[in-house]
Order: structure tokens, then sequence, then C-alpha cells
């Protein structure tokens, strides 16, 4: 086995054709997981643009590539996950069959730790070494919008009936709706990105696109195409102005739920789970098997998915002092924050004193 490491721009095309044809053809040989954009090349290749000390491990097997792991690397050897902190969904992408030794491809990478919070399953070499597993809901449309509308209507009948009159009466109160499911329109962009950042200091969360660096990411994959990978921004308008947003990540299965927000001022109408709605409904007519909305407890999250996946978080290391001393220092934090947000008697008194902070930071009483 020939382990090899590239700087992002170093990789050729032929190594992009094979990890692109590796994860369109995942969901045949069992591992649909490995379809998710945030495992696609150009995320890795647009981190890298954004951010430095990008790596991609591409592993040979008789000359041709078995697998392709990108991450982060620091001088010191220190590995995260590409993208860590806004990347759903993590890990090695690799032909039908192919295993690995977890610490033997660290010390090919020249690293003495991985870190990964969104590892995707069936990554058995790297799971080993997860401290928790948490879920990430899901909205199957393989079936067609309509067969999900009729499995939602079973599950939750009051908010299924709920939403679609509140989008009905948007309409009627407001002005026509019109959704577009890929507005080419950057201040489109500019406009979710406002709203999304006044969320986060409306409910005292760090304000993502306040670091340079995640709005350039953004902003790039706005511009990226290629075959099947492309940032898709969704826009929910009515009376002709933009009331909600999304934007995201597809590949030819996947649509990887990433910013979504919407204007406040039309918060009666439920804008985001219209949208949600809207979007699924375009995604499945556009030959998309299902919608990831992520790892995170969400009660519009819990309403709207028809299953769960699984990730992980965790550390892989070797035995070397710059892995014991990096997890001494992240280990407590994350522990700390995993048994808040899962004990509902710890969260809800947490996330009101952050909203009530953030209040008070965009001068509201």
């Amino acid at each position: 086995m020939d382990i090899r490491v590239y700087r992002p721009g170093e990789l050729t095309g032929a190594d992009r054709a094979a990890w692109t044809q590796m994860q369109a053809k995942s969901h045949l040989h069992g591992s649909p997981e490995l379809a998710n954009p945030f495992l696609s090349p150009e995320f890795a290749l647009a981190v890298g643009r954004c951010r430095r000390g990008v790596r991609i491990a591409v592993v040979r097997e008789d000359g041709q590539p078995a697998a392709f792991f990108p991450f982060q690397r620091s001088a010191a050897g220190v590995g995260r996950a590409v993208g860590l902190g806004v990347s759903d969904a993590q890990g090695v992408v690799h032909r039908p069959g192919f295993t690995w030794d977890a610490r033997e491809l660290l010390r090919a990478c020249g690293l003495a730790v991985w870190e990964f919070d969104h590892l995707v399953e069936a990554q058995r070499p790297f799971e080993a070494h997860a401290s928790g597993t948490y879920p990430s809901p899901v909205i199957d449309v393989d079936q067609g919008f309509d067969t999900y509308l009729a499995r939602l209507r079973d599950r939750s009948p009051k908010f299924t009936k709920s939403t679609l009159a509140k989008d009905r009466r948007l309409g009627r109160d407001v002005g026509e709706v019109v959704y577009v499911h890929d507005e080419r329109d950057p201040a489109a962009l500019r406009t979710l990105m406002d709203w999304k950042s006044a969320q986060y200091r409306r409910t005292g969360r760090s304000d993502r696109f306040a670091h340079e660096w995640i709005t350039r990411l953004v902003e790039r994959l706005f511009h990226t195409r290629s075959e099947p990978f492309a940032g898709i921004l969704s826009v929910l308008y009515a009376g002709g102005r933009p009331i909600a947003a999304h934007f995201g990540l597809r590949t030819e299965r996947v649509l990887a739920c990433w910013f979504p927000a919407y204007d406040p001022a039309f918060s009666k109408y439920s804008p985001g789970l219209v949208l949600h709605l809207r979007m699924a409904e375009s995604a499945a007519a556009d030959g998309i098997a299902h919608l990831d909305l992520g790892r995170g407890q969400k009660e519009y999250k819990d309403s709207l998915k028809t299953r769960e996946m699984q990730v992980s978080e965790g550390w892989v290391t070797r035995r070397h002092p710059v892995a014991f001393g990096h997890r001494a220092r992240r280990a407590p934090v994350r522990a700390l924050r995993n048994v808040v947000v899962s004990r509902p008697e710890l969260f809800e008194p947490a996330d009101k004193l952050l909203k009530q902070m953030g209040k008070i930071r965009s001068g509201r009483r």
C-alpha cells in the first residue's frame, strides 16, 4: 500500500476524477454516506484556498487510487478534519472493501493526532477511537416528494397541516410566494449571511461569519460548479422580497443542509419550515436521494426527518507528546459541551442564558 500526501493544488485531474467516481458509486456498494458533499474534493480544495495546512493523502494499490483522506495539519503535527467546525461529514473516501490501519495512516501523513467531530458511519478504523456518537437527521426523498409528504402526514399530521396552511397564508397576507431552488444572485447570499449573523448574535452564539475564512469559503463554494458538485442557494420570496434562504452543498444524490436563516419579521409564518418543504420537493425532482440536516438537536429537524444517521467525534492518536497535549486541552471542553447539550435540565437554562446575553449584545432588553 502506497500512501502519498499532496497539497490541494498538486492533486491531478485523474485523481480528482477517481475520487468523484468513488463517491458517485458509493451507494451501489452499501456506503451511501461517502457521497456527502463535505467529503468531496471540491470542498477540500475550497478549504485549502481559505485555510493553511490542508493536505490530501492518496492511498494507491497496484498504482490505482484506493482511498482519499483530506485533513488539515499544523507545523507541530496536530491534525484536524478538513473544515473542522463547519464540516458536517468527515472520513476516508475509499473503494469497496478497502480498509486501513488508523495509526499507520497518521504516521504516513506526519500527524501525531487527528481530531474529528462528524465522522461518518462505517469508518471502523477511526470509530474505535470515537469518544461519542450522535444522531444526524435525514429527509429521504428517493421515492419522491409525494411519498415523503404522505409519510410526514402520517407521522405528524398537525405539524404538516399547519406548515402547509402557513405557506398559503403567507401568499394571501404578503404576496405571491416564489421559491427559487438554485438562486445565482450573490446579493441573496449576502442577505442570508446577514440574517444568519443576526441570528447567532440574537441567540448568544458565536457568529461564524465574523470569521473571514468562513465567509470566503461560503462565497467560493457558492461559485463552485462541477459534475456533480455545486453550492446551492435556495430562497423563498413573498411579495417580491426574500423572507427565508438556505445555502448548502450537493452531490449527485445528497443535499447537505448547512446555513438556513429567515427574516424574523415573518416568523409567524414559519418561513424556515416552508422553505425546507420546498427544498425537499425540488431536491426530489432533481434526483436527490436525501437531505442531510446535520448533527444537532433542533425541533425543526425532529419534525422534518424520516430517519437518523450517526456521526462520531473523537481523536486518533499516536504515542507522541503533541497528541497527549492536544487531547488534554480539548477533551474537557468538548466533554462539558456534550453533557450540557444532551441533558435538557442543563441545556434549557444554558440556552436561555445565551439568548439573554444575545439580547444584551443586540442592544435589546
